[in-house]
């Protein structure tokens, strides 16, 4: 069981870890941030450990039998100690946070200490990567040895499980309150493991066996571990995909716009102020897409204003009635008429044929408030929908075009 589960469980741990250490990349002072990498190192290199091929090498490599039990239970009481060091700064002030992260380290250093302690005195002799804890439940120095790892990691768990489910209350956002949540029920699941570990020692004593339970023993530890280190995870993962979200939506945004800004700046380029570098270096080099999404917005609007002496009154009239026809109404109207009107605008502006008194774009009436940025990405996101580039005449350039590109003067 173990050699099916840890696997699985080190993936995990893995995986959080190197997406931690990315975010570490950027804020390296976080103390909550440090500790809890640290947390997922350790976890990591407990069930590394715990491989019967890596518990073979271990033993072989430094020469001692079973070497790798206090190694990967020591891993496993620091990232009790790491645990509790990130829900204190996480919830408490920074100086009763490391007040806190002293003393637990401390405590967890002590307890490391006599754990190896006792394992010298029991020096095992025999190498048992599979049922460890059973073969030598009946030697007293590793019923004490068990009974101070299995007391730790039940004072710990319990502590964990109570403080998470009482922070969920009060969390400032719902994935760090559901994150918190899953932290106490598979806090509370790893106590399957703590009670058919200590009924091994009292077996001992006491002349019963729980060697049948033995799978299950693994089962509670790595199900329990594993939905702790997702809990821990979740606000991190969340912020992640949102963030991941953000940033593909702004780079679809500003690749759909890319025909209307296009055909405003083939019309006069001085509405640009900087000529955008292309947008597959942007993905390629994953650039994000807000400040150019913002730019070409901008862009656009002043391409619209400077087309307003060509808004033909007869071509709007002639555009809200077709469009009507095709059963658009409010905002989608608004934005097909919009569209049309700088398709005809384009054409008149290319001829120097200005109207002499414009209509008003269909976008700009009272019943369409585009009060937010996002409001108007989005309108600006359905003209460039409905806008089809007009097939201008290529011969002499239009007067009215500048003949250079960046800012007007």
């Amino acid at each position: 069981m173990k050699d099916i589960l840890h696997p699985l469980c080190l993936a995990i741990a893995g995986s959080g870890l190197l997406f931690l250490l990315r975010d570490l990349r950027r804020d390296r002072r976080d103390p909550a941030l440090v500790a809890l990498a640290f947390t997922y190192f350790f976890s990591a290199l407990s069930y590394a450990v715990s491989l019967t091929w890596v518990w073979v090498r271990i033993d072989s490599t430094l020469g001692v039998t079973n070497i790798a039990v206090p190694l990967a239970q020591s891993s496993v009481i620091l990232v009790f100690a790491l645990q509790a060091i990130v829900l204190a700064h996480w919830s408490r002030t920074p100086a009763v946070a490391r007040r806190r992260r002293r003393a637990l380290l401390t405590a967890a250093a002590v307890v490391i200490a006599v754990m190896v302690v006792l394992f010298a005195l029991l020096t095992p002799a025999t190498q048992r990567p599979a049922d460890f804890s059973l073969y030598y439940a009946h030697d007293p120095f590793f019923q004490a040895y068990m009974t101070l790892y299995i007391g730790t990691y039940t004072v710990a768990e319990l502590y964990l499980a109570r403080s998470c489910w009482k922070y969920a209350r009060n969390a400032a956002g719902s994935s760090i309150a559901w994150g918190l949540r899953l932290i106490s029920v598979g806090a509370l699941v790893t106590l399957g493991y703590s009670a058919i570990r200590i009924g091994a020692v009292l077996g001992a004593v006491f002349g019963f066996s729980v060697k049948s339970l033995d799978p299950y023993a693994w089962l509670c530890g790595d199900v329990g571990s594993t939905l702790t280190q997702i809990g821990y995870f979740l606000p991190t993962l969340t912020a992640g995909t949102r963030s991941a979200r953000d940033w593909t939506t702004a780079h679809l945004r500003y690749r759909r716009l890319r025909h209307l800004w296009r055909a405003m700046d083939r019309a006069d380029s001085g509405i640009v102020l900087r000529r955008p570098a292309r947008h597959r270096d942007d993905i390629l080099h994953r650039r994000s897409a807000h400040f150019p999404l913002l730019r070409r917005r901008v862009e656009i609007r002043d391409g619209q204003k400077l087309l307003r002496r060509y808004l033909d009154p007869a071509a709007r009239s002639a555009a809200e009635n077709r469009r009507r026809t095709e059963g658009l109404t409010g905002a989608r109207l608004a934005a097909a008429v919009t569209a049309d009107q700088i398709h005809d605008a384009l054409i008149r502006h290319h001829r120097n044929d200005p109207v002499d008194a414009p209509a008003e774009y269909a976008d700009a009436e009272a019943e369409l408030p585009l009060a937010t940025t996002e409001e108007e990405l989005l309108h600006l996101q359905r003209v460039a929908a409905y806008f089809s580039p007009p097939r201008l005449e290529t011969g002499a350039a239009s007067d009215s075009a500048s003949p250079t590109s960046g800012a007007r003067t």
